[in-house]
């Protein structure tokens, strides 16, 4: 029978071996999950919303005979909805807000066999790549609990990092996948553009920039998950294309030899610590130990540009978000219910017009075609997945009388990952590179549209050949 001690020594797929088995219960994985977090979450407050009475009801009953059958799991109070469970997005307006029905995302993590335990912390509206919501006060990080565990799914990510469940669930709409999976050493995957559906309640979420999926700790458990929620949904607007075989079938798999395309000086005015740079040539020279092609070159990249255009999707968005919440409350929206920050973002994309929106969203897609093209020539493009180490909280906070502040800070922090938002392309973060300081220092891939395949065989490669599994935080 597996002890609590030995809970923490497996992945998702390795817990459900271990049920399938008979070797330990559905209900001791979930009494383990729920002791772990009562004992940690006081210090690193990744989990905002117990569910414990739920899970443990579940494990008692027969569950889906999928992959992950028996498993616990965190949900992000953002993106997915679980019926009667409230769902926040970090702000006040919606503190009390509780969906009647599971969103599609959900019904296939259920059937994959999970045991959703709770949800975790996220910046307000998912907006900075840092997790320090004014509703629910800041997560920490398991490496350093005075720095950030990145956002906006860092209370997936410090969940998993200090082995509360062995994977979460994620979303990223600039990064916020791969940003906290590199601030807490962890496999952070963002799939191709509508790989995983958004519905019923929606067909995508700011034209696109937003995809769903999770942080974990190995490579394979990524690999199933996304095998389990993967697929179109009835109406979809579009869908990605259909992979080859499971993504599970992938890792482990021989990539042959890859033409890798890496960025490791700084690039069209973003400035790169001397640590991640350091970390992308460890990873370069580990590719290239391993038999692939590696080229240092910069894609075509116009960072200003890009800038602009994204600053009016996402101010677009947020408008519209805040509106749709106040429609489904039945409130007024007002400044008092959000921080300064989301409030400026606000009232900046109520003024964008309509066809201003449709223009920048033009200037995206056609960067979109010329990092398309690039891709003819290279596989995958590797740079660091954020410009420095895990900042110290606060390090995004924003004056009184600069609200916006804290977003230009967050754009020098994360100048790479919002690239794969707007062209639609599969991007991993790998926990490769600790720094002196023991802080995990992420590295970024990016694969051509749809080609999650070479990025999990890749993955695979790199995980066996530089395991991390090992490396825990000492909490």
């Amino acid at each position: 029978m597996a002890t609590f001690k030995e809970y923490t020594s497996f992945d998702g797929l390795g817990l459900a071996e271990l049920v399938r088995r008979k070797e330990v219960t559905p209900l001791e994985l979930v009494e383990a999950a729920i002791e772990r977090i009562e004992r940690l979450n006081p210090s690193l407050n990744a989990v905002i919303t117990p569910m414990f009475d739920q899970g443990l009801a579940l494990a008692k009953q027969e569950l889906p005979q999928g992959p992950f059958s028996g498993v616990p799991f965190l949900i992000k109070d953002i993106g997915a909805m679980v019926k009667g469970v409230r769902m926040c997005l970090g702000t006040a307006l919606l503190k009390n807000f509780v969906p009647d029905h599971d969103n599609e995302l959900v019904i296939r993590l259920k059937r994959a066999g999970l045991i959703l335990v709770g949800k975790t912390n996220l910046p307000e509206l998912g907006i900075l790549p840092t997790t320090e919501p004014r509703l629910f006060g800041p997560t920490r990080n398991p490496w350093n609990p005075e720095r950030t565990p990145g956002g906006s799914s860092g209370g997936s990510a410090a969940a998993v990092a200090a082995g509360m469940v062995p994977m979460a669930h994620a979303n990223d709409g600039g990064g916020s996948i791969r940003i906290p999976a590199s601030c807490c050493g962890l496999f952070g995957l963002k799939p191709t553009r509508a790989r995983n559906p958004m519905g019923p309640d929606f067909g995508d979420l700011f034209s696109g920039l937003i995809s769903e999926h999770a942080v974990t700790r190995s490579v394979r458990d990524s690999a199933a998950l996304l095998d389990a929620t993967s697929g179109p949904d009835v109406g979809d607007p579009y869908w990605a294309p259909p992979p080859a075989r499971p993504f599970l079938q992938e890792v482990g798999a021989d990539p042959g030899k890859l033409s890798i395309a890496f960025t490791a000086s700084n690039l069209s005015g973003a400035k790169f610590h001397p640590d991640c740079i350091q970390a992308v040539r460890d990873a370069a020279s580990l590719c290239a130990a391993l038999g692939h092609q590696v080229e240092e070159v910069d894609p075509p990249h116009n960072r200003d540009l890009i800038s602009q255009a994204f600053m009016v999707l996402w101010s677009s968005g947020v408008a519209w978000t805040i509106e749709g919440m106040a429609m489904v409350t039945g409130q007024a929206a007002t400044a008092d219910h959000f921080e300064p920050l989301t409030w400026a973002l606000y009232e900046t994309g109520k003024n964008n017009s309509a066809s201003a929106y449709l223009f920048h969203l033009t200037l995206l897609q056609r960067i979109a075609r010329e990092v398309a093209q690039f891709f003819l020539h290279y596989d995958l493009w590797l740079a660091p997945t954020v410009a420095e180490p895990p900042p110290p909280l606060g390090t995004f906070d924003s004056p009184p009388d600069n609200p916006l502040q804290g977003l230009k800070r967050a754009e020098d922090f994360v100048p790479i990952t919002p690239i794969a938002n707007f062209t639609g392309q599969p991007a991993m973060s790998l926990p490769l590179y600790w720094n002196a300081d023991g802080l995990p220092i992420g590295v970024h891939f990016m694969g051509r549209f749809g080609d999650e395949a070479t990025l999990f065989r890749l993955a695979g490669q790199l995980e066996q050949a530089r395991p991390w599994a090992q490396r825990r935080p000492k909490i």
